[in-house]
């Protein structure tokens, strides 16, 4: 085989790698969503709407995630065929990932367990 080709057969699997990291970040965000609004829902049935903050750090944290499989997918994609457009997006998603971590972190050094402030 020749090194043109090997290199064409790497980046096809790198590529396919990315799609498959990518579509991990997609369903884990769709799974969080779809765990918060049923919380959510539930919350409004028992009328408690105590859980709103429970509810929101619940998303946070699979938005967050679903962020770090973004991220990976885009050093992937950027590691083999760098373009100022994907590193662009990867400095983005990367500011992103950072002050949702920091936010999300602080968040839950203020709040109890149950996503309601503590005191003491």
């Amino acid at each position: 085989m020749t090194p043109e080709g090997m290199e064409s057969g790497l980046l096809a699997t790198i590529e396919w790698v990315r799609l498959g990291v990518e579509l991990t970040g997609a369903v884990v965000l769709a799974v969080g969503v779809l765990r918060a609004v049923l919380m959510l829902l539930g919350g409004v049935v028992r009328r408690s709407p105590g859980d709103f903050g429970a509810v929101r750090l619940l998303l946070a944290r699979f938005l967050v995630l679903a962020l770090e499989f973004q991220l990976a997918a885009d050093i992937l994609g950027s590691a083999f065929a760098p373009s100022w457009d994907r590193i662009g997006k990867l400095g983005a998603i990367a500011v992103i990932r950072t002050m949702l971590n920091f936010f999300l972190t602080r968040e839950l050094k203020e709040t109890g367990p149950a996503g309601t402030p503590e005191h003491g």
